[in-house]
């Protein structure tokens, strides 16, 4: 036994392939002895991302380990050579590759299957692809800095050209960049989603069809798309009608004359709702005496109704009914009126003519 030791040392090149084969057996042993205990843990979830991920876990495991026990023969049984450098860096690096390749691989399954699970809700499908791509360059950068690293390149230069040629394109992209990052603050944030009616801060209103990273599409009520860039919609003022509670208040004022019976305005405007199946049952419709008038007291019928896109339309339905009844019922709607005093002199009438203030606050 003793002598075959010396025998094998004596032959350096076939100890290092008996060491070489030893290294796979051991690969395989570690391999399995380690996916034994994983799929322990695996079992008890319900996916199968944690499967996915283990079972691609083993090729560089095998790798990693082959390739340790190359370095660890090549620094025991052989001595300093002018080609042993070059070649330690190699299997370096390609421990590096076999890791970075694998971690992108684990990055982009994890992503789609994210997205998967998030199919039905627009804003985590839109993010994710963005998330997805950042964290893949994290790591192809992260790998290229240990490649440069093992290699003795000094990456000071490089990453200071990086650092002018990204101030130039920061400069030069700037509107993009800031529409991207709006975006991304819109995404996160939830200041509204898909179907909701929203009222920008100029007067545009209409429902929110698709949320991008670079810019939010509005589709209103005359069918008119309107494209408004990220940037905007994540500075201005924005009216969510839809809101977190899914019903929207209509709003009628109407004004009657200063002799009509309260109640019996009331009543009446509370009649005008019905018929009109879009109002909910629920919060009530309601009848509120707003203000004394010029020349009415103004009341306003309050509803509330589940679409607001249906505004226009509920409004017009409350107009009609209000007319109708108030028309049955004998309540005067008001218009501003204008008393004319004439001013004579000398027996004669002259051209001078006072309006009196009216609803208009007009004077001639």
């Amino acid at each position: 036994m003793l002598n075959a030791w010396h025998w094998l040392l004596a032959h350096p090149y076939l100890m290092g392939l008996i060491l070489l084969a030893a290294a796979v057996l051991s690969a395989l042993i570690v391999d399995y002895l380690f996916g034994r205990v994983l799929k322990a843990f695996v079992r008890l979830s319900k996916t199968e991302l944690d499967d996915n991920i283990l079972n691609n876990l083993h090729g560089p495991m095998r790798t990693s380990v082959i390739l340790f026990a190359v370095l660890v023969a090549m620094d025991v049984y052989f001595e300093e050579q002018t080609w042993q450098g070059p070649l330690v860096n190699i299997i370096y690096s390609i421990i590096i590759i076999v890791w970075t390749v694998y971690l992108v691989r684990m990055c982009r399954m994890i992503f789609r299957t994210l997205r998967e699970r998030h199919r039905k809700e627009h804003t985590p499908r839109q993010l994710l692809p963005l998330l997805d791509n950042l964290i893949m360059l994290l790591l192809l950068v992260h790998g290229g800095y240990w490649l440069f690293k093992i290699w003795h390149i000094n990456v000071t230069p490089l990453l200071a050209s990086a650092g002018i040629a990204t101030a130039a394109v920061a400069l030069a992209s700037k509107d993009t960049l800031a529409n991207l990052f709006g975006g991304v603050s819109v995404l996160v944030d939830h200041p509204f989603r898909l179907g909701d009616y929203i009222t920008l801060s100029d007067g545009q209103r209409g429902e929110v069809v698709d949320i991008g990273i670079r810019s939010t599409r509005i589709l209103t009520r005359d069918s008119v798309l309107i494209t408004v860039t990220n940037s905007i919609m994540s500075t201005t003022i924005v009216t969510n009608e839809s809101g977190r509670v899914p019903r929207f208040r209509v709003r009628v004022t109407v004004g009657v004359g200063y002799d009509s019976d309260p109640e019996l305005v009331e009543a009446t405007l509370l009649k005008a709702c019905e018929g009109i199946n879009e109002i909910l049952p629920s919060p009530k419709a309601r009848a509120r005496f707003r203000e004394f008038g010029e020349s009415s007291l103004v009341y306003q019928l309050l509803a509330w109704i589940h679409d607001p896109g249906d505004r226009g339309r509920i409004i017009h339905e409350l107009n009609t009914n209000v007319l109708k009844l108030f028309r049955q019922e004998g309540i005067e709607i008001p218009f501003p009126q204008r008393v004319v005093s004439y001013h004579p002199r000398d027996g004669r009438l002259h051209g001078k003519v006072e309006l009196l203030k009216g609803e208009g606050g007009d004077q001639a």
